[in-house]
């Protein structure tokens, strides 16, 4: 005669659920990596609204909050118990998340608001988890992971939510509303409890391409002095001192050399782009190299010429 499982409930139980059934065999979503695709506040809000105003959707309003506004892992929010919510301060205390690290997180007003109906509920159970089971023996106890996370599917699910909808998404979410408020990364860090930037990082790249683009795009035209990088006819802008051309005793150099020939009486050609600015004055740029050698071949015949008239 075969043993039969039951739980503390006395109902059956099923032999996956035993320790050690699942031991050396994969998970089914092994290797599998989804996108950071975090949902949407509207999404969010009508997936709260749906679930709701019984204990069982007061309890899931209090999961998705403490998800999407506090930050937590759906570890760290089913371990909670009712003495780690400090309201007077606004924090939560994490006892024990991601290996073993102790912190506390902050939570806005309006989180701490709608969980209070849930609160009011948890008061009538035994003492244990905040978020605990509601009916039968196990009354008071931690909620399952496993039954949560059913639960925020359907939920989804029946508000019409077309894209993946788990804890860790809430997360997500809540680390790029928190950059898009102007946050600095490593309050971001702290308040998510990561051990580097370089894995709160990973979560922002849920920011929405269409928001790169349009920030991108509204960049405004690139700005420069008249006069950067380049030098004026007259005096250095700079330091008001004459043009080296201009200074006694020095020789121009190649980039800044007057071609003589083919000008008119008391002008002077600069070889190089000229730029006509809103000022009135002509910018000498650098030339480019193949100018350069014309430019000197074209002295060189122009002090050839000269040489041979005298």
């Amino acid at each position: 005669m075969e043993s039969v499982l039951l739980d503390a409930a006395g109902h059956r139980r099923s032999p996956a659920t035993m320790p050690g059934y699942h031991r050396g065999r994969p998970p089914r979503n092994k290797g599998e990596q989804y996108p950071a695709d975090p949902p949407t506040v509207e999404e969010i809000v009508a997936v709260m609204r749906t679930v709701g105003d019984h204990p069982h959707g007061e309890r899931l309003r209090a999961l998705i909050v403490l998800l999407w506004r506090a930050g937590l892992r759906i570890s760290e929010a089913l371990a909670l118990q009712e003495s780690d919510l400090d309201r007077s301060r606004g924090a939560v205390l994490v006892r024990r998340g991601k290996g073993g690290k102790r912190r506390e997180v902050g939570m806005d007003r309006w989180t701490w608001e709608q969980i209070d109906p849930w609160l009011e509920t948890r008061r009538e159970l035994p003492i244990g988890a905040v978020l605990c089971v509601i009916h039968g023996p196990t009354a008071g106890r931690r909620w399952e992971a496993s039954a949560a996370r059913k639960q925020l599917h359907h939920a989804a699910a029946a508000a019409g939510v077309r894209r993946r909808f788990s804890p860790h998404q809430l997360r997500h979410a809540h680390a790029v509303e928190m950059a898009h408020e102007g946050i600095p990364l490593v309050v971001i860090q702290r308040q998510l409890g990561h051990a580097n930037l370089g894995i709160t990082s990973i979560y922002l790249q849920g920011i929405d391409s269409s928001e790169i683009i349009s920030t991108v795009h509204g960049r405004p035209s690139p700005t420069i002095s008249a006069n950067a990088g380049c030098r004026s006819d007259g005096n250095d802008q700079a330091s008001g001192r004459p043009a080296p051309a201009d200074r006694p005793g020095q020789t121009p150099s190649a980039g800044e050399m007057r071609v003589p020939a083919q000008r008119e009486p008391g002008t002077r050609f600069h070889v190089g782009a000229e730029l006509s600015l809103d000022s009135g004055s002509t910018t000498r740029c650098p030339a480019k190299p193949e100018t350069l050698r014309r430019s000197v071949a074209t002295v060189r015949g122009a002090r050839r010429r000269r040489s041979s008239v005298a």
